[in-house]
């Protein structure tokens, strides 16, 4: 059944800097936000989506150095079905995280998230290559994986649910958006260093230990985003200890027409954003385009992903979430595979930063009202943990296995178009989500 959208209590005159004594801040009602408040929730996310995507990115090095095969296909392919690891645990992380969110509030759970992500990104840059240590290097590799999934699990749902209850009245879209923009900044990040690495490294140093480097970069961060989360107010109201029973929250099981929805909503994001940041390793192993140019691939990745959530997250505060959504998506399914086809007619840099464009900026615009709608349906008591389940499983599912399909579907079929219709093909299903999902974007307070 429909959640009922009912009204929220009017905003609480504390403001993020005078917290009540138990140290939470009515957050949800604070209409004077902080820069400084959204910059720790994005600075977090896009730490945990700079070394999760860096992965990605570096694809084709990492699988040279841990996964050494026949063929450098086989390489590939088992690196890349190791970065699909990274996302088994994610609904695990999702459930036990979100609901910890839930409970105890926001803050102490986006520490959690950063400590866990902070272990398995150290684990990965610091692990001897296969020729050193022998099979002991995948298998830490693997390992190191499986807890950064863990971290990013459980971070998209408390994020999330802090940057719309800390919105103004009118600004959720926009305010909720930057859970996506972070990654855009991350992407952006990770392809700067990556591009700067690869001008200034040879083949055999970028090999050897060059692509280490993002990842070393990353863990420099770290301390600053823990610093700003330490320092954050919180936003779950009822975080307090003497806060209801069990037996008094809402269910899950309430809200079964989302927790379906949900991820069938996140797959079309989820799908098309994995293609685009493998634009890189594309256009590296099938197009034969040098690696500073593939590398290019990643910035635009970024720079469009970033600025195109912003665009859709005011749209969908002006317009409505689903027409954003919907509009996007049909525009994605015309335009992804004639983009393709030019640009494998003609691979070029041009027609590879278009094609990365077209995909990553629908998306972006069409993914940021989709990650605002999950939580606005759910109560605060339950919206962390219910946002982490459709988004965890959503990614899990899709997310984690999209570069290992569209890198076999290149080569069972022979037509490196094969990512295009992945795209066109998943989209419908993401097209009947939207559809079926309730409007949320004209509500003027969240469901307390």
């Amino acid at each position: 059944m429909n959640p009922d959208l009912s009204s929220i209590n009017a905003a609480a005159a504390t403001s993020p800097r005078q917290a009540p004594a138990g140290g939470h801040a009515t957050a949800a009602g604070a209409r004077r936000v902080s820069p400084k408040i959204v910059a720790a929730t994005v600075a977090g996310n896009a730490m945990e989506f700079y070394d999760f995507t860096t992965y990605a990115f570096f694809a084709v090095y990492i699988g040279k150095t841990f996964f050494p095969a026949s063929t450098p296909f086989m390489s590939l392919l088992l690196s890349v079905a190791v970065f699909g690891v990274g996302f088994v645990t994610r609904p695990l992380g999702g459930l036990l995280i979100g609901a910890f969110a839930d409970r105890a509030g926001r803050k102490p759970a986006m520490i959690l998230t950063i400590a866990l992500i902070t272990v398995g990104t150290l684990g990965l840059a610091a692990t001897p290559s296969y020729a050193q240590i022998g099979v002991a290097a995948p298998i830490i590799v693997v390992f190191c994986r499986l807890l950064q999934g863990l971290a990013l699990g459980g971070e998209v749902g408390p994020s999330t649910a802090y940057l719309i209850e800390v919105a103004p009245p009118g600004k959720r879209g926009l305010y909720g958006s930057w859970q996506l923009a972070s990654q855009g900044v991350a992407g952006l990040c990770a392809g700067i260093v990556g591009v700067l690495l690869t001008l200034s490294l040879s083949a055999d140093q970028m090999l050897a230990w060059g692509w280490r480097m993002p990842f070393l970069l990353g863990l420099v961060l770290i301390p600053i985003a823990i610093y700003l989360r330490r320092h954050m107010p919180e936003t779950l109201e009822h975080a307090a200890p003497h806060a209801g029973t069990v037996a008094d929250r809402p269910r899950l099981g309430h809200y079964k027409r989302v927790i379906v929805l949900g991820p069938m909503l996140i797959m079309g994001s989820t799908i098309s954003t994995y293609v685009s940041t493998y634009m890189t390793t594309y256009a590296v192993s099938t197009l034969k385009l040098p690696a500073v140019v593939a590398m290019m691939a990643t910035v635009v990745f970024g720079l469009t992903t970033w600025l195109g959530s912003l665009l859709g997250g005011w749209l969908s505060d002006h317009y409505g979430r689903k027409p954003v959504m919907l509009w996007s998506r049909v525009a994605l399914m015309v335009l992804t595979y004639p983009v393709f086809m030019m640009l494998i007619n003609n691979p070029s840099f041009g027609l590879l930063a278009l094609a990365t464009t077209v995909l990553a900026g629908l998306t972006a615009i069409g993914g940021a009202p989709s990650v605002v709608a999950i939580p606005e349906l759910f109560p605060a008591s339950i919206r962390a943990l219910g946002m982490s389940i459709a988004y965890a499983v959503g990614v899990a599912v899709f997310g984690g296995s999209t570069q290992v399909i569209v890198t076999w579907l290149i080569q069972a079929t022979g037509n490196p178009a094969a990512p295009a219709l992945y795209v066109v093909a998943t989209s419908v299903v993401t097209l009947i989500a939207i559809v079926l999902l309730p409007e949320t974007g004209r509500d003027a307070t969240l469901h307390h």
